[in-house]
């Protein structure tokens, strides 16, 4: 069990000390560490943690690296991921913290956040596309994707909201489907 509790460390410690941007930045990394490296998810059971992360106080990485540790190894298995995950930030934040104000002015700073902010922005947007391949792979489920997508643009609805509706569209639908199917 040991081993298994250090596995679960270093792997979202790495997870952790690799990640620039954010939670959103860690999916793809997660992914790959999860799904494809450790095989301790599929892309379904992930896809189904960072919409339960999302609507969960906190951060998505950091809820979801809790699910898969607990489903790998009980609770201390989650507490250990959880840890694991946000040591590198800490430790990272406690030294940065000191010299960011000294430098954030400089122009080689001010030029590297901005090459990091769109790199970024490549990161999070592979993450929608491995997502997409996953959730996406019915005519139901383009339609909740372009309800969702459509409702988060126009409105300024908490993400936890449009989840519960994309539940209940996804039962309605699915409901609807069956009486349809069945000649009711």
């Amino acid at each position: 069990m040991l081993k298994a509790l250090s596995e679960l460390f270093w792997t979202f410690a790495k997870v952790g000390v690799m990640t620039f941007g954010g939670g959103y930045a860690m999916l793809p990394i997660l992914q790959r560490e999860v799904v494809e490296n450790k095989h301790w998810a599929t892309d379904e059971e992930l896809t189904d943690y960072f919409a339960i992360g999302q609507c969960t106080p906190g951060v998505i990485a950091v809820n979801t690296a809790t699910f898969i540790g607990q489903k790998n190894q009980g609770i201390i298995g989650g507490i250990v991921a959880t840890l694991g995950v946000v040591f590198p930030s800490l430790v990272i934040i406690s030294i940065l913290a000191g010299f960011i104000s000294s430098f954030s002015h400089l122009p080689l700073v001010i030029n590297a956040f901005a090459g990091i902010r769109v790199c970024v922005c490549i990161l999070i947007f592979n993450a929608v596309v491995k997502l997409w391949k996953s959730a996406v792979t019915n005519r139901l489920g383009l339609v909740l994707f372009l309800v969702v997508a459509l409702g988060s643009m126009l409105f300024h609805i908490s993400p936890v909201l449009f989840v519960i509706l994309a539940a209940l569209l996804g039962i309605l639908l699915v409901q609807f489907q069956g009486k349809e199917a069945s000649g009711k």
